[in-house]
């Protein structure tokens, strides 16, 4: 890719007076979108009791959320980059706030599960309009204050999630983990009005590849279907022997997405409007770093939904233990991101992002390993307390190394697609750690039932039962004394699977940190070239000619070091 650097599109928007202003706007957006990635989550066992949700419900009312998000990422990113990433924003913020109030409303699965789709499409215009207008209005050490503030946001806030639905399905009502979103997302719409300026690329065509969000679309949604029924229908045959629809939503979803790999190229070679510039993963930083986004987001989402169903279901936590108990990785994160930027300056973004995943790893691991009936939540908390400082240390350098070499007239397409990376390993991790772990449930239950003397007859419906309801009906059976040893059982099998879950979850963040050894050094965001220091401590800076402030060398560097 080719980046002429004559044009300093985002220089002049450095100079909007209310651009921090515009940041807490930013922050708050992206605060709501990601804790209702996971607010839900603690509240789950109560949703599925007072809605009847079964297994396959919950988990489709989490990964919709984040499968619709995925799946628009790339078409509203575009619209952000034609249209005004701003005016994209308040669209969704509205959109968001309004679905927010119906999932509240929401008197059965059904309901609910359609609010959540439309959360998500609320979602996907926010998220990528945030991070474009960040990399369009902030150059310099003032951007990598916008990125530490925009990932700490996302790394705090899918923990602090837990904490608030807990906190409220105990004292008032897990509506109310829908609702809390009406009174923060109206302040953020006034924000927007009053502080985000307008950002768009002015010479891109004014249209939309519409073919290019069927494929996409239909493709994502096609595999996503599959693993998350594949428990339901059966993976090959269902029971009554018929073809079950699972392998052949995976093929339809896998056709669908080759084929928009070619159309896509075949159009950009044609000079043809097309929906995303594969072009952009030929640059190495955004490639392997959107592959790392999509594996730690496919671990890290997939623990925070399989978590709080262990905590509580086999546990005994309530849902405000643990909600509390997941605040420690937001503690964590938190903890580390006053440091990060220092970090980022002293030993670049690569090796900070290195350092994170691998201190993620080392706590998703030593979680498994020390999984017990008698655990303590203490030890739970200092696990999770270690996990969030990984999440601060990796998520905001990660999506600046991933944004480094991408010139801000196309941040909009950009950020579009690391976030589909980023959302589409959500959705799979909810579908594959969901589905792991429901299927692990289902094997040890057995065993563990077998070795506590259950007759035969007796252990196909608590089987069921249990993995029909995701443990959820764990406690109950442990509170009637005619099936407290089922119940005891039950809750053994349910450490057993999350053990299994959680190595899982360990694995897939190590893989990702595998895939930042292919990354590219890019130098700290202060950096600049020695030779215009050494000009400046002669006093020579009148030599530069204007409009070369040093402040701009970092993006320059940047930018034409983009293959």
């Amino acid at each position: 890719m080719n980046v002429d650097n004559t044009t300093p599109p985002a220089a002049p928007l450095t100079t909007a007076p209310h651009r921090w202003w515009a940041l807490v706007a930013v922050a708050l957006g992206v605060s709501l979108i990601i804790m209702d990635a996971t607010v839900v989550n603690v509240a789950l066992p109560t949703i599925i009791e007072d809605l009847h949700l079964d297994a396959t419900q919950a988990e489709w009312m989490n990964a919709i959320y984040s499968l619709v998000f995925a799946a628009l990422l790339l078409t509203v990113g575009r619209v952000g980059d034609i249209f005004g990433r701003k005016r994209l924003f308040l669209i969704g913020m509205v959109v968001f706030v309004l679905a927010s109030i119906l999932a509240g409303l929401a008197g059965g699965p059904n309901a609910l599960i359609a609010a959540r789709l439309l959360q998500g499409l609320g979602a996907a215009m926010i998220l990528p309009s945030t991070l474009s207008t960040l990399n369009a209005v902030f150059v310099g050490r003032e951007r990598a204050i916008g990125f530490a503030v925009w990932g700490a946001t996302i790394g705090g806030m899918a923990a602090i999630g837990p904490l608030v639905g807990g906190w409220l399905t105990t004292y008032q009502t897990w509506r109310w983990a829908f609702w809390i979103n009406v009174p923060v997302g109206l302040l953020v719409i006034g924000l927007i009005l009053w502080a985000v300026p307008e950002t768009r690329d002015e010479s891109s065509p004014r249209k939309l590849d519409l073919y290019g969000v069927v494929l996409s679309t239909v493709g994502m949604a096609g595999i996503v279907f599959a693993l998350i029924e594949g428990q339901n229908y059966g993976w090959w045959r269902q029971a009554d022997g018929s073809i079950s629809p699972v392998p052949i939503s995976m093929a339809i979803g896998v056709a669908f997405l080759w084929r928009f790999w070619v159309v896509q190229r075949k159009r950009k070679n044609a000079g043809k409007i097309v929906l995303v510039d594969l072009g952009l993963l030929d640059v190495r930083s955004f490639r392997f770093g959107s592959i790392a986004a999509l594996i730690v987001s496919l671990g890290e989402f997939g623990l925070l939904f399989t978590l709080p169903l262990l905590l509580q279901n086999a546990l005994g936590f309530s849902a405000l233990g643990t909600g509390w108990l997941i605040a420690a990785l937001a503690v964590g994160t938190f903890f580390i991101s006053g440091t990060t930027p220092q970090l980022t300056q002293r030993f670049g973004g690569r090796a900070v992002v290195r350092a994170g995943l691998a201190t993620e790893a080392v706590a998703i691991a030593g979680l498994a390993l020390t999984l017990s009936a008698s655990i303590s939540g203490w030890l739970i908390a200092a696990w999770l307390f270690l996990y969030g400082i990984g999440v601060g240390m990796a998520t905001a350098q990660l999506t600046s190394v991933i944004l480094a070499e991408i010139p801000v007239a196309e941040s909009g397409q950009a950020s579009g697609v690391q976030s589909t990376f980023r959302q589409l390993g959500s959705a799979l991790g909810v579908a594959i750690l969901g589905t792991l772990l429901l299927t692990t449930l289902g094997r040890a239950t057995t065993t563990q039932l077998e070795a506590a003397g259950v007759p035969a007859a007796a252990q196909q419906p608590v089987v069921e039962a249990v993995t029909g309801s995701a443990g959820a009906v764990i406690p109950s059976l442990q509170a009637n004394p005619a099936t407290a040893v089922a119940g005891d059982a039950a809750a053994a099998a349910m450490i057993d699977a999350s053990k299994v879950t959680t190595g899982i979850a360990a694995i897939v963040v190590l893989v990702g940190l595998a895939a930042t050894w292919a990354l590219p050094y890019v130098p700290p965001p202060a950096a600049e070239p020695r030779s215009a220091s050494r000009k400046r401590r002669r006093g020579k800076d009148s030599d530069e000619p204007e409009g070369t402030a040093p402040a701009a060398a970092p993006e320059a560097e940047s930018g034409t070091a983009a293959a």
